[in-house]
């Protein structure tokens, strides 16, 4: 089995199913067992696909962040202004169906500010890709700066916001400080 070459169509496939069970179990379910059984192959077979435990997890943390930014960069690209971007972010981010998306997400960020060293990638990227995204969505004549700073409060207020809703529930609530905060953005010069 070790000599026999990785189809990576096949892995991509498996990828994509183990990042969905991921999603939906958690991290504590990531072991070959329960990860096999529901991807419905055998533990041998992941094995073969992505290597060791650890691996498996870098690779699956990688597609799950390849997954939601690309799927806020597209909301946040397709306007043409900060506040409008951060809007739609926000409404993306918050949307009920991405609740267990962004409950593994906050658990990663945890694990990962307590052993840094084995989510280095994860830790690279977390502020990173939004930044860029964020930066490029600011007002005409914007100074580098002043774009940073605005694209780091946008990126702490959701994340602050996203904690509060799966923690409380209370989305009349956080949904009211979210329109609160957002209408900020529409009055910036």
């Amino acid at each position: 089995m070790a000599g026999r070459p990785v189809d990576h169509q096949r892995r991509d496939e498996l990828l994509d199913a183990v990042v969905d069970y991921t999603v939906e179990h958690g991290l504590s379910e990531l072991s070959w067992r329960p990860v096999a059984a529901g991807v419905g192959v055998s533990p041998t077979t992941l094995v073969h696909h992505f290597g060791t435990k650890e691996q498996m997890l870098q690779i699956v943390l990688e597609r799950l962040r390849q997954r939601m930014f690309a799927a806020t960069r597209d909301a946040a690209g397709a306007y043409p202004d900060l506040a409008t971007a951060a809007r739609a972010v926000w409404v993306r981010t918050s949307d009920p169906r991405r609740q267990a998306e962004f409950r593994l997400f906050f658990a990663v960020y945890g694990r990962a500010l307590q052993a840094p060293e084995q989510f280095a990638d994860f830790l690279d990227h977390v502020v990173t890709d939004w930044m860029t995204s964020l930066r490029e969505a600011r007002v005409p004549d914007t100074d580098p700066e002043t774009a940073t700073r605005t694209a780091t409060l946008v990126i702490a207020t959701i994340r602050g916001l996203l904690l509060d809703l799966l923690a409380t529930g209370d989305r009349d609530r956080v949904h009211g400080a979210a329109e609160s905060f957002l209408s900020t953005l529409e009055h910036r010069p």
